[in-house]
């Protein structure tokens, strides 16, 4: 498996992650969970694109 398709993979995982746990933190009205699964979100949409222009670099 490409480095590229492990990203995006990684990436995927990261932001599902990040939006249950954001989502979790509202239903608890935890603050710094909510927070966190937003840094955790926007790190997987990140690490996706990343994924995204090695896919393309190696073409």
């Amino acid at each position: 498996m490409s480095q590229s398709a492990k990203d995006k993979i990684q990436g995927a995982f990261h932001e599902v992650k990040g939006k249950v746990k954001e989502k979790a933190g509202q239903v608890t009205n935890n603050p710094n969970l909510e927070s966190e699964g937003q840094v955790e979100n926007l790190g997987g949409k990140l690490q996706k694109k990343v994924g995204q222009v090695e896919e393309v670099i190696e073409k």
